[in-house]
């Protein structure tokens, strides 16, 4: 494995002027002026003029799930959130999931295209119990500090429908989970209040955040959003607390959007995307004007749900920019804002940028700007992770 640098030489963070990136610890120390005339060491790294961005932060994953790396599973069950949830139980087994060695190349995938930081559900049901998480920790520990990681205790076949998934939820969270999910509190247990009392009371004793899953649209889930926005401000949980997928939101009129999407703002519930083709746009501008930070995640990847994903956030970044109709420069460079620094705090970071003090994570790109990075998405010449070379060229050191 390549040696980790003290210098990142010869960069243009975020597109700009040339600079040399200093590294210590894993953490970016300096981000100086280029000086073609200094003398490199030996540990020294050469950036060649490339495009620098910051470690991709995948926002909303699912490690656990996929068969990534195994022959071809074709498509099959009934389609909806309740057919794949049945299909996903009958087969799974058979094609070990979860299991180190899936998680494990889907994770490697992420490090190839510059993904340095995760936050993933993983499922957590009366047939796998608290498995997955531990499988996702080990293939985690494998990498040693490639991947940062957060994970969310997952109740994918619902939670009060499921008596004992609760239990299992508070036993994830006092195990060291960092969020515990939910997932349609209306049309999958039809009982929001119940299932969200539920969530927030495990939150509450075990100091960990919520990241529910919300595809109900329109007014249901608006009104769902209004229950975890109350329920946000009444347990103190404000930047702590976050809807995934939330098409609701971008299926309202003008006036009930702008008043929901204050609403979050002031209780600092965030939102995660996964750009699917076909929904409405969430209105990443108003969001992020009210204060509602938003993150950018592959979803699952090659699994029992769905054939596609690749695991290539910068190429879902294209996606996002294209779904939400970015062809200005700025808007192009807030899609990749999304799909890094912005999401930090998915990540449980203060700060993951080009800057001192944020983790040494970087990733070069043969782009003339940002703007050019998005729509193409290059290949990535070189991935730092805490300052370690962990890929170059398609090829993975981990």
């Amino acid at each position: 494995m390549p040696s980790s640098p003290t210098v990142l030489r010869d960069v243009r963070p975020w597109g700009g002027d040339r600079s040399d990136v200093h590294l210590a610890d894993g953490v970016i120390t300096a981000v100086v002026p280029h000086d073609p005339a200094a003398a490199a060491s030996g540990t020294d790294l050469d950036g060649h003029g490339l495009l620098a961005l910051p470690g991709l932060v995948n926002a909303h994953a699912h490690v656990d799930k996929s068969w990534w790396g195994k022959p071809w599973v074709s498509y099959g069950g009934e389609p909806g959130t309740q057919g794949r949830i049945a299909h996903e139980r009958a087969h799974r087994d058979e094609l070990g999931i979860p299991g180190v060695e899936v998680t494990l190349a889907v994770l490697r995938e992420f490090v190839r295209t510059g993904t340095t930081a995760v936050r993933t559900h993983v499922d957590v049901d009366l047939g796998v119990g608290l498995r997955g998480i531990e499988v996702v920790r080990e293939a985690l520990a494998t990498l040693d500090g490639a991947v940062h990681a957060e994970i969310v205790a997952f109740p994918q076949d619902g939670v009060l429908r499921r008596p004992g998934v609760l239990d299992l939820l508070d036993e994830a969270a006092a195990a060291g989970a960092d969020h515990v999910g939910g997932l349609d509190p209306a049309s999958i247990d039809r009982d929001p209040v119940g299932q969200l009392d539920g969530l927030f009371g495990i939150a509450e004793r075990h100091g960990v955040g919520v990241d529910v899953h919300l595809h109900d649209g329109g007014e249901l889930g608006a009104f769902q959003i209004e229950l975890i926005v109350e329920r946000t401000l009444r347990a103190g949980l404000q930047g702590r607390v976050n809807v995934a997928h939330g098409f609701a939101v971008g299926q309202l009129a003008p006036a009930r959007q702008a008043d929901l999407v204050a609403a979050m703002g002031e209780a600092g519930v965030t939102m995660t995307t996964v750009a699917p083709i076909g929904a409405a746009p969430l209105p990443l501008h108003a969001l992020r004007d009210a204060g509602v930070a938003v993150g950018l995640g592959t979803d699952g990847i090659r699994d029992l749900w769905s054939p596609y994903g690749t695991g290539d956030l910068l190429a879902l970044t294209t996606q996002l920019a294209r779904l939400s109709g970015f062809r200005y420069d700025g808007d192009l460079t807030t899609a990749a804002e999304v799909a890094t620094r912005d999401a930090a705090r998915f990540v449980g970071r203060d700060v993951h940028d080009l800057v001192p003090g944020a983790p040494a994570d970087v990733v070069l790109v043969d782009a003339e700007n940002v703007p050019d990075a998005v729509v193409r998405a290059p290949r990535r010449a070189l991935v730092l992770a805490r300052g370690r070379v962990v890929a170059r060229d398609g090829e993975i050191f981990v």
